[in-house]
């Protein structure tokens, strides 16, 4: 199965998107698509997270990945139309899917560097996509993600604009978005977690995407579904990942 068949199956069509919000993503690298989950599908997500997240935490890691594979609270993280004709547009040729991933950001922790995921890239010629999904409301105070929009297409370095990747960008906005919401950015868009200054984890999961092709020393990255999720989701959602 092609992609484009793939994508016509989940749903993905022509005008999916609108005319603006392919715009959005095209100028300043990141979309929020709202009302893409409900609060009761949020509610399973979190408890699933959090029981996966208790089971593997370790000593090294507070993440826990590939949950397609754990439970089918995340199917949607892999099949929504909107979310995936979003990261097809940013990744136009043959993508796949690396994995919907857990990181919690704890109280007190997760201010980071300001990053791009993968390789500095061309304008157009993009490597990685990712889609954030609240599990929490992303806050001022819970360590919303920034970024800085726009960023993804400049030709720079993070270092040409900041001695400490770590410091504000005079540029930077925070992803602020309740429950329900999807934020969808481009890998090369510079972005990173910051402080969370609540009393509470933010929680949320990621979807991360790729293209297919990748240089050398990303290929070994594969997320492969698992058996019982493949028979579950079908044909049009196994081509979006590593089948063995």
């Amino acid at each position: 199965m092609t992609i484009r068949e793939s994508l016509h199956d989940l749903g993905v069509r022509p005008d999916t998107l609108s005319d603006a919000e392919k715009k959005q993503l095209d100028e300043q690298g990141f979309l929020p698509l709202h009302n893409i989950i409900t609060a009761a599908q949020a509610v399973r997500m979190r408890a699933a997270s959090e029981e996966h997240l208790a089971l593997e935490k370790t000593a090294a890691t507070s993440e826990c990945n590939n949950l397609q594979n754990k439970s089918d609270a995340f199917d949607v993280c892999v099949t929504h139309p909107r979310v995936v004709a979003a990261v097809a547009h940013v990744l136009q040729n043959e993508f796949k899917n690396l994995g919907v991933n857990a990181f919690p950001n704890l109280p007190g922790r997760g201010q980071q560097a300001l990053h791009v995921d993968g390789d500095y890239a061309q304008s157009g010629e993009y490597l990685t996509c990712n889609t954030m999904w609240p599990l929490t409301d992303f806050t001022e105070e819970n360590g919303a993600t920034r970024v800085v929009p726009g960023s993804h297409r400049n030709g720079r370095k993070i270092g040409d604009d900041l001695s400490d990747p770590k410091a504000t960008h005079p540029q930077e906005i925070k992803l602020i978005a309740s429950v329900g919401t999807v934020i969808v950015f481009n890998g090369h868009l510079w972005h990173g977690a910051t402080l969370n200054r609540s009393d509470h984890r933010r929680a949320s999961v990621t979807s991360f995407w790729c293209r297919r092709q990748l240089p050398p020393t990303w290929r070994p990255l594969k997320s492969a579904f698992s058996p019982v999720a493949g028979a579950r989701l079908g044909k049009a959602a196994q081509s979006l990942f590593d089948l063995e």
